[in-house]
């Protein structure tokens, strides 16, 4: 490669070579603009993935602004590594979900740990020790071995990262879809607990203090990574494989531990991790947050590889690496803590009066760009948006029922599609007990994580039918919001709040950034009626290879707060004799099912309608009947309807049965996608006190110890099942397909 050094700034823009690191010829102008001269190289690089998609949010910022984030329990919103919520007692939760999804379709093992590994990161540097990790994945339909093969190699990246780093993985959610088959998603999502007194914000304040280096040495891989995630995949995308970082799970473990300690320095002024567009943006960020200025030597950098030029440093991104500004005079007390854990920390810089980015190696200056140009006063752009033209045509189909003959064989299809099936093969690849406060391990509607010290637990959740989110965003956006309120809500907890990862095509293309537009304002309104504010997230835009964009996938981790222990309540039946319940009424609502899929091979019409306000009180009186302990178990309906949920209640083991009665059209009573619809059992002497706080509930059946599902209808039984042959079949779909 040519030397950097040697090119210059006007070659640059005679060879258009600012294009290739992502800025548009009306950027580049704004860039001479800005600093009243031509650009060099390093400094071009910077503005590059300062003000890529990834880092700037420059076509999704007027979009964010919708969201609710305000709320008297949110201690910190959007614009910090992560968000907080208060729980009480001075404790709070920390959480944040983040993509790495160009990186895990280009080298699937390193992109997902790396993910994994940059999601703590922006946990323990608000100061909070992480306790959870989840996840929300995306592949194309397990039929091709290059889908196969990325499907287990994001899965072992994750468990070989989280297993090694200490942090239990204690559940997610995996979708399977044409749509993602070029282009997988990995969303991780990590949660922490903090005290209030330790929160730790990233700003470089205090003129005159160090900016200290912490953590890994820095090397070449990940250069351009802020940038490669802001453009369409290519389909010669191995060229891309050096735009992915590498990992080192047991290097983030002294990390985490050596930070958590150094919080409680009152040296420390703030900690930032080095993410995307590492030591430039944290570097950067920190000053602008701070009104201030940054000055580095880059000669003192720790660094891998040798003659690492300017430019090569500031865009590596590079793991497990931390920026600290201290207290000057009093490094020396932060620099002994890193080395304690065998970690290297050395002082590069200083916080300077001017507002300004100044770097210097070798001796002389190779960049001074004013530190707001490249955060706060990035380009934003609102995009243009016109109504996707499938849309129209959906909204005018009629809602119809698709031809089931055989009503058993139907479920036994349902529950061996990949989507709805057993993900056990997934998560019994990751350590899920390890810092023993796992209550609800992977594999229920959310698992639980107790608080130490206390009777109180978190439930933890992400969700997304990006199918629903394709045939109507808005309405889409609205269940995966109330979906994950549903899924915290069925363990016994109250939904808090939560965090987004906004996954969608090619923004440029109006239709694509009308489906962004429309799906964050019915998460918006999804989010204000059930009172969970957005608190952090990410976006990933530019999903789309060879032409075809991702559905849209906007997920949403949530958490929720357990009161008590006592209020955990399980997802299948608990004991003969108990009465079944399903809460909400059922409607021939099959857009975008399951069912429709497996029947038709495509998903079109209306998706399922929502109403928020009933979505809301459902949810509060089922929480009072739970924590009244008049429950026994609560499983919300999602993918596949009843019938699914009746057969998932019987998946323990425990050998129960249930007898269950549905309306004559059975095909709609069975595998209808109806929202706001729980299945929940009652002890028979709880009936009374039961009916009398949930309005909407019916009684269907009774929970037996045949061992069987059975359903009848008014013209007598329509089948009788067998429940461990089905979850035989519900369990070895996925292995199945991957053999």
């Amino acid at each position: 490669m040519l030397s950097t050094v040697d090119i210059s700034p006007e070659k640059i823009e005679a060879d258009q070579l600012y294009k290739d690191m992502g800025l548009s010829d009306e950027e580049f102008e704004l860039v001479k603009k800005i600093l009243n001269r031509h650009p060099n190289f390093t400094e071009t690089g910077i503005f590059s993935v300062m003000w890529s998609e990834h880092c700037s949010y420059k076509t999704s910022k007027p979009l964010l602004k919708k969201f609710p984030t305000k709320a008297p329990h949110v201690l910190q919103g959007p614009g910090e590594g992560a968000g907080i919520i208060d729980i009480g007692d001075e404790q709070a939760v920390v959480f944040k979900v983040e993509s790495h999804n160009h990186p895990s379709a280009v080298e699937p093992y390193q992109g997902a740990a790396t993910g994994v590994g940059g999601i703590i990161r922006d946990v323990f540097s608000m100061g909070a020790r992480p306790i959870a990790m989840m996840n929300s994945l995306r592949f194309g339909n397990l039929t091709t071995d290059r889908v196969k093969y990325l499907f287990d190699e994001v899965v072992h990246g994750i468990a070989g990262y989280g297993n090694c780093v200490g942090v239990p993985t204690v559940g997610g959610e995996v979708q399977f879809d044409d749509s993602y088959e070029d282009n997988p998603l990995v969303n991780a999502m990590c949660v922490g607990l903090i005290n209030h007194d330790e929160i730790q914000k990233g700003i470089a304040a205090g003129i005159g203090n160090t900016v200290i280096y912490a953590g890994a040495a820095t090397g070449r891989d990940g250069i351009h990574g802020a940038t490669f995630a802001s453009d369409d995949l290519a389909e010669d995308s191995d060229k891309d494989r050096p735009a992915v970082q590498v990992g080192d799970p047991f290097m983030e473990k002294l990390l985490i531990e050596a930070c958590l300690e150094v919080i409680h320095n009152d040296a420390l002024v703030g900690m930032q991790d080095m993410g995307a567009a590492g030591l430039t943006s944290s570097a950067s960020e920190m000053a602008s947050k701070a009104g201030t200025g940054l000055e580095m030597d880059l000669d003192l950098v720790p660094q891998r590889e040798e003659n690492m030029n300017a430019y090569e440093l500031m865009l590596s991104e590079s793991q497990e690496r931390m920026l600290l500004v201290v207290k000057k005079g009093r490094e020396q007390e932060i620099i002994d803590i890193f080395e304690k854990y065998g970690l290297q920390a050395v002082a590069v810089g200083e916080v300077i009066e001017e507002k300004v980015f100044c770097l210097k190696q070798h001796g002389s200056v190779v960049a001074d760009i004013p530190v707001d140009a490249l955060a706060e006063e990035a380009p934003v752009y609102h995009m243009p948006s016109k109504e996707a033209e499938y849309f129209k045509a959906f909204q005018a189909m009629e809602n119809t029922v698709p031809h089931v003959e055989n009503h058993a064989d139907m479920l036994k299809k349902l529950l061996q599609q990949p989507t709805i099936a057993s993900k056990e093969y997934v998560y019994d690849q990751y350590d899920s007990m390890v810092q023993t406060n796992t209550v609800v391990a992977p594999g229920s509607d959310a698992a639980v994580v107790r608080v130490k010290g206390t009777d109180k637990a978190l439930a933890i959740t992400t969700d997304c039918n990006s199918r629903y989110i394709y045939l109507d965003p808005e309405t889409g956006g609205k269940i995966a919001v109330a979906e994950a309120a549903r899924n915290i809500v069925c363990s016994g907890a109250r939904p808090l709040g939560l965090t987004d990862g906004l996954n969608f095509g090619n923004p440029t293309n109006p239709e694509i950034f009308w489906q962004m537009e429309k799906s964050v304002e019915g998460m918006s309104a999804a989010s204000s009626v059930l009172g969970t504010p957005v608190i952090s997230g990410n976006v990933s835009l530019y999903n789309q290879s060879r032409g075809k964009s991702i559905y849209p996938t906007p997920v949403v981790g949530m958490v929720g707060l357990v009161e008590s222990l006592d209020h955990l309540t399980p997802n299948y039946f608990q004991q003969e004799g108990d009465l079944v319940y399903l809460i909400g009424e059922t409607y021939a609502e099959f857009g975008g099912s399951e069912l429709q899929n497996v029947v038709s091979g495509k998903y079109e019409g209306k998706a399922p309608a929502i109403d928020l306000e009933k979505e809301a009180k459902r949810q509060e009186q089922l929480l009072k009947a739970i924590r009244q302990g008049t429950v026994a178990s609560a499983h919300d309906l999602a993918e596949g309807g009843l019938g699914v949920a009746l057969a998932e209640s019987l998946f323990n083991g425990n050998g129960l049965g249930v007898d269950a009665k549905v309306s004559d059209d059975a095909t709609v009573a069975l595998f209808s996608e109806t929202q706001s619809r729980f299945l929940v059992s009652v002890p028979p002497e709880n009936q009374e006190k039961f009916e009398a706080l949930v309005k909407d509930a019916n009684q269907i059946g009774k929970v037996n110890s045949t061992g069987v599902l059975s359903v009848r209808t008014n013209d007598g039984v329509l089948f009788e099942e067998d429940a461990t042959k089905l979850c035989d079949l519900w369990k070895g779909a996925i292995p199945c397909l991957l053999k």
